[in-house]
């Protein structure tokens, strides 16, 4: 794939999803799949399917299909998770708190290795997960030793932005944030705003527009 090459990020949202369906066609004991049968599955077209994938090469054989194993392991590569990501959880209150109940993570590689807060009722104490507790001061110290290269900020709006430049601080560059409230980061840092809000936005839109509630 050449650099200059720009992969568009809906391209990308969609790979994870192709690659989710994948895992069921396997479960249920699909070897071959279709891009017609993916695409239906996926609720994209055809030839959204096959355009990207063709920004990372050929895949599949015409007439045949793609083989269902084969390209989970080509689409787990291009996303690189097929490693495993450590990350840390700033803001451990009841969203933080499920997060790191979410067995998925583990699953798919992404392993959280500490969880911080600044109340000091919080700070000490033991999750179920094992993890402690940490205070929000020792991030710093605790991404070089732990070697956290993601952060997750479930902070109340107000706290998100501090959470955000302690991270950076500590030189993580990619933070998922699922505060409620726009973070200001450098270039060089990646961000994933999670909005529940904009989503259910979306939904209402939908319910009136498309059904006519």
């Amino acid at each position: 794939m050449p650099k200059t090459i720009k992969i568009p990020k809906a391209t990308i949202t969609r790979l994870s999803i192709y690659y989710r369906q994948l895992e069921l066609l396997e479960f249920d004991g699909y070897r071959m799949v279709s891009s017609d049968k993916l695409a239906w599955l996926c609720q994209v077209s055809p030839a959204q399917v096959r355009k990207d994938l063709g920004y990372f090469g050929e895949f599949g054989v015409r007439g045949v299909g793609y083989d269902v194993i084969d390209l989970q392991a080509h689409i787990k590569k291009i996303l690189t998770v097929n490693r495993d990501w450590n990350f840390g959880i700033a803001g451990i209150g009841n969203l933080g708190s499920a997060l790191l109940r979410h067995g998925n993570f583990t699953a798919r590689g992404f392993k959280c290795v500490a969880v911080f807060d600044n109340d000091p009722n919080k700070i000490g104490m033991v999750m179920s997960s094992g993890l402690k507790i940490k205070d929000i001061r020792e991030l710093n110290k605790a991404v070089e030793e732990l070697d956290i290269e993601i952060g997750i900020i479930t902070t109340p709006p107000s706290a998100a932005q501090g959470a955000a430049d302690l991270f950076l601080d500590a030189h993580v560059n990619a933070i998922l944030n699922f505060s409620p409230t726009r973070i200001s980061v450098p270039d060089c840092c990646l961000v994933e705003n999670i909005d529940f809000t904009i989503r259910l936005d979306i939904l209402t839109y939908r319910l009136h527009h498309e059904i006519g509630l």
